[in-house]
């Protein structure tokens, strides 16, 4: 559709009319999300290119847009959220889209703010809509916030200046408390003040250690608890402050700062104390409640994981690190997942020539370590595959002995340099065989199933007795022991819990018997 327009006194723009508005977007595929949501986000591209639009008529016209683009924009975040990270094409023009929408119509209602200060035509006849046109303007911004945070950042400046430019004219207006319905059929009033602190509460609440599907867990989360939560101008009784001055995120509060005019303090309160009693429900009663809109298909252990996270992220007593981190230079050597680990413990044979098998080797630059685990920088074009939980098996260049950790957090700087946290499993991975033990077969090899490779953890068992081993994701039924081989040794492993699974593998502990020759 040829979308341009020659000026006058009369838009001629295919949306200024009203009902030719309506008419085209009753012709949109909603059968096809994407096509329908790139058209809308064509629509509203244009619509903001556009002069000489009353205010009154752009802003009914991107509310139309607005609520058209509802069903699409939510089909597509559920394909993105669902889609195989290994399909880095698709996965790309989805997340493409989507931001694209939520930039165009964070715009639209930017627009109509700036209109409508600049005493432009039609003011008049919006001044009561000001507080919604706000109102969306952030959340819209939240959710530009939240695709960016999918991707680890780095977050745009620009989202930080234009919330605090929104906000601090709420306050000015003194429209931040103003309750709205911000769209139809919403049960729930909101105010401009509580959609500004969903966007902040999202930002402090560590989003660089969630992976996607629990990242949109963790912001259904926090706009489910918004109510409760605390804005004030002076820090005490707050964890966080934000600086409306600032393009910068919330900062945790250590030592001060002491109030200026500028500085807006926040805390969880009372939505801290409501989510920790969700998640005690939660975990008593093994049901996710329909009112808390987690909806999606989200497995109870991942709500409940994220709730727990955003307890200690919330709290005002943050976790303390159990080991110093000690600031260093130097590289790593790491290889991606379960199979690559264990084709590098246990390299195939000369006479293997598949060379398509041989283990595929990246190195890292370490800017910092602690006893735990090490803090990394990954080169340009590597690490195209990382995401948060990913197993990995790692070399340090001072050792000729590998181990294995988790990438346990994965952020942008604002060099666009990706940094990730890594846990340290163990000090050595322990090749091993191990077989599943059927109850009713004797403990030899020979009548179990089929061997397969594992990582020992430990060389020795802890003070509970236990074992820790990764191996490959379903080698466990919770029903049969595992007979395990290392270094011409025999044992028989009883299953104790799974500590963590992913998508190749499961972290288990295990209690230890050493089967006679």
């Amino acid at each position: 559709m040829d979308l341009t327009w020659i000026g006058g006194r009369k838009v001629d723009h295919p949306l200024a009319d009203a009902r030719h508005a309506r008419d085209l977007v009753s012709t949109l595929p909603l059968g096809d999300p994407a096509t329908a949501l790139r058209q809308i986000t064509e629509w509203l591209e244009s619509l903001n290119q556009t002069e000489g639009l009353k205010i009154n008529r752009r802003f009914e016209t991107v509310d139309l847009l607005d609520g058209a683009a509802n069903g699409p924009q939510k089909k597509l975040s559920h394909d993105y959220l669902f889609t195989p990270r290994e399909q880095k094409y698709h996965e790309n023009r989805l997340w493409n889209a989507a931001y694209g929408y939520w930039k165009e119509l964070g715009d639209a209602y930017n627009l109509c703010i700036s209109e409508y200060e600049s005493g432009s035509s039609g003011t008049t006849a919006i001044r009561r809509s000001l507080p919604v046109i706000v109102a969306r303007a952030l959340r819209a911004l939240t959710l530009q916030l939240k695709w960016e945070l999918l991707r680890y950042g780095p977050v745009e400046r620009r989202i930080w200046s234009e919330i605090a430019r929104l906000y601090r004219l709420a306050e000015q207006a003194g429209m931040a408390d103003s309750a709205i319905a911000i769209y139809p059929g919403e049960h729930e009033l909101t105010t401009p003040q509580r959609e500004f602190l969903k966007a902040v509460v999202l930002a402090a609440s560590s989003p660089d250690g969630l992976p996607p599907l629990r990242l949109e867990i963790a912001e259904r989360a926090v706009a489910h608890f918004a109510h409760g939560f605390r804005l004030s101008t002076r820090p005490e009784g707050c964890t966080h402050c934000f600086d409306l001055a600032l393009s910068k995120p919330p900062v945790r509060l250590v030592k001060g700062p002491n109030p200026t005019e500028t500085l807006r303090f926040f805390a969880a309160s009372e939505g801290l104390a409501e989510l920790g009693q969700l998640a005690a429900r939660i975990s008593r009663s093994g049901v996710i409640p329909a009112e808390a809109n987690f909806d999606g298909g989200h497995e109870k252990e991942a709500v409940t994981a994220v709730l727990n996270h955003l307890v200690q992220a919330w709290s005002d007593q943050p976790p303390t690190r159990s080991a110093e981190r000690r600031q260093t230079a130097g590289c790593i050597t790491v290889v991606p997942g379960l199979n690559e680990i264990l084709d590098t413990l246990e390299p195939r044979s000369e006479d293997d020539l598949d060379f398509s098998c041989q283990p595929s080797t990246e190195s890292w630059i370490v800017d910092n370590a602690s006893d735990y685990g090490y803090g990394a920088i990954i080169p340009a074009r590597k690490g195209s595959w990382i995401r948060i939980g990913a197993l990995i098996g790692v070399k340090n260049e001072t050792s000729e002995y590998w181990t294995i950790g988790l990438i346990r957090r994965i952020a942008c700087d604002e060099y666009r340099q990706r940094r990730v946290g890594i846990q340290l499993l163990a000090r050595t991975a322990i090749p091993i065989k191990i077989a599943r033990i059927p109850e009713t077969t004797s403990l030899n090899f020979t009548d179990h199933e089929p061997q397969q490779a594992a990582v020992l953890l430990t060389a020795h068992p802890d003070h509970q007795e236990e074992i820790g081993v990764v191996l490959r994701n379903g080698a466990l039924n919770g029903c049969d022991g595992l007979e395990m081989a290392v270094r011409e040794k025999s044992y028989l492993l009883t299953p104790t819990r799974i500590i963590e699974g992913g998508e190749d593998f499961d972290w288990a502990t295990f209690k230890m018997a050493q089967l006679s020759a």
